[in-house]
């Protein structure tokens, strides 16, 4: 059976995306995520382009890496310069990574017009650069840059650049579709025909989603040849981005029957850690590991996936560490209910009076506004309600909001004070914000946090308003989503509402129930 190398590039091609910026820290703690899931290869960064990379370096040499290898990234020697004698080249030693990664152009529009320079000097960049590297006791691996439309345009040349950097003794070639725009079929054939005229280097492929198909292109190049596969694991990078390796790795492994690096179990995790050092939400509908990848919400689909679950899952989600979910609509019936709440009432059958009441107080709920397909927590705290289980762990006493315009320092513009109870102890306290939800939010947790102290581990993640109907302009009916999360959990809910402060208090309310529902242990029926 074949193994194919993963490698990662989010540290360097990744950090090209537009949005993504990472310190140094955050550089750190993706390398160690990245290894501890079971990568082959981590490239980290350019240390010759600016101080940021070279301050990684320095302190990566202290990781104690189990599984990957570090590779620091950067162009061939310049032309008409020695690599001893170039910064960049100098920079990559200094980095003092096992593993190298160069690139040259294979492309004659870029030697040409880019560059400025001959093919002649270009493969002598190449050459040399290489060699230089491998006589320095390196791994090399080398990225043939925009190889696919040099090849489509000058088959010869860009074959003789890989020539020139395999006669330098290049460990690896990499096949890089530097625009993205290649269509898969045709990344297949080409990659195939280099594997034959280099049947003694390990082969790799690097492709951007341009066309949406940089997946796809990585998989054909694997069924015919490639071993090493570059990607990001979230599919981050320049323009459209990268390969996306979260994607490719439970391919190769659960489609392809290729060995690869990286602990299945772990995608799931390991892609949620990723997107939040990469301050950004990772996709619902990202295969494999979004939120949606295991959602089912058609009354025939629940059916039938409850019944037998390979009916309408490819894979079974635990394999890649997810989680099934069904999703609750105006249009769920008894089949969907009892799925949805067979972890909290799992001693409840379809004909029970009380999935009746479930099913008929959706739809109510739902036809007053209320959406609980992306607000679980709010279902099923309703659900605990019908059912008699639901304890309830304050009460709300009054609330006041107050705002100010302009405010002098153009924050805070906000205030709140409150009134809670919790059992026979009432506590009233008051705080500002940035906007009255804020302030709403702030008071509410300050006030909670005396009885249950686990609350401050408590964030919000996100907040969507909409509006429901634009009839009565501005006095229309809206509902509030909510995302909340402990750094472990993550749950939503929403309220409804023609006054928006009153709909977000009762989303607020909702996300503090259901997490002490949680974290106490009363968040089932007996």
């Amino acid at each position: 059976m074949k193994r194919i190398e993963i490698f990662d590039s989010m540290l360097r091609d990744g950090a090209q995306g537009e949005g993504v910026a990472f310190s140094v820290i955050d550089k750190l703690n993706i390398v160690k995520a990245l290894d501890a899931f079971g990568v082959d290869y981590i490239e980290a960064g350019n240390p010759g382009s600016n101080p940021k990379d070279i301050e990684f370096f320095e302190q990566a040499q202290h990781l104690k890496l189990k599984h990957a290898k570090l590779c620091a990234f950067g162009s061939t020697c310049r032309k008409g310069r020695k690599p001893e004698e170039d910064f960049n080249v100098r920079s990559l030693m200094d980095a003092k990574t096992d593993v190298i990664v160069i690139f040259g152009k294979a492309w004659d529009l870029h030697v040409l017009k880019v560059l400025n320079t001959t093919l002649k000097e270009n493969l002598r960049m190449v050459k040399d650069t290489v060699a230089f590297l491998k006589a320095a006791g390196k791994e090399v691996i080398f990225d043939a840059e925009h190889f696919f439309d040099g090849y489509k345009e000058n088959a010869e040349f860009a074959m003789q650049v890989l020539k020139a950097a395999d006669e330098a003794g290049a460990d690896s070639l990499c096949l890089c579709d530097t625009n993205g725009g290649t269509a898969p079929e045709r990344i297949g054939e080409i990659v195939r025909e280099v594997s034959g005229a280099f049947p003694n280097r390990r082969i790799g492929i690097h492709c951007h989603n341009d066309i949406g198909c940089a997946v796809a292109s990585s998989m054909s190049a694997v069924a015919a040849g490639a071993v090493q596969v570059q990607g990001t694991f979230i599919g981050i990078g320049e323009r459209c981005g990268n390969a996306d390796l979260s994607t490719i790795i439970p391919n190769l492994r659960l489609k392809m029957g290729y060995e690869c690096g990286g602990d299945l179990v772990m995608l799931r995790d390991t892609a949620a850690k990723l997107s939040e050092l990469c301050n950004m939400r990772l996709r619902r509908n990202e295969p494999y590991v979004g939120d949606s990848a295991f959602a089912h919400k058609g009354g025939m689909h629940i059916d039938g996936v409850s019944k037998v679950s390979r009916s309408f899952e490819h894979v079974a989600p635990e394999t890649v560490g997810n989680v099934r979910r069904f999703l609750m609509s105006e249009v769920s019936g008894r089949t969907t209910v009892l799925a949805k709440i067979v972890t909290i009432a799992p001693g409840l059958k379809k004909d029970s009076p009380e999935v009746t009441r479930i099913v008929e107080k959706t739809k109510e709920m739902e036809h007053e506004g209320y959406q609980f397909e992306s607000a679980d927590a709010s279902f099923e705290l309703m659900a605990l309600k019908i059912l008699g289980c639901f304890h309830q762990h304050f009460k709300l006493g009054m609330y006041r909001i107050s705002g100010e315009f302009p405010h002098p320092d153009g924050s805070k513009s906000a205030s709140a004070m409150l009134s809670v109870q919790v059992g026979d102890v009432q506590e009233t306290t008051a705080a500002m914000g940035n906007g009255p939800v804020h302030a709403l939010d702030t008071a509410l947790r300050k006030a909670l946090t005396v009885f249950y102290p686990q609350l401050s581990n408590v964030r919000l993640v996100d907040y969507k308003v909409r509006v429901l109907t634009g009839k009565a302009a501005t006095a229309s009916r809206v509902r509030v989503l909510i995302e909340s999360s402990d750094g472990e959990m993550d749950w939503t809910t929403t309220g409804v509402n023609t006054d928006i402060i009153a709909a977000s208090w009762e989303a607020l309310t909702d996300s503090i129930e259901y997490y002490l529902h949680q974290k106490e242990g009363t968040a089932k029926c007996p």
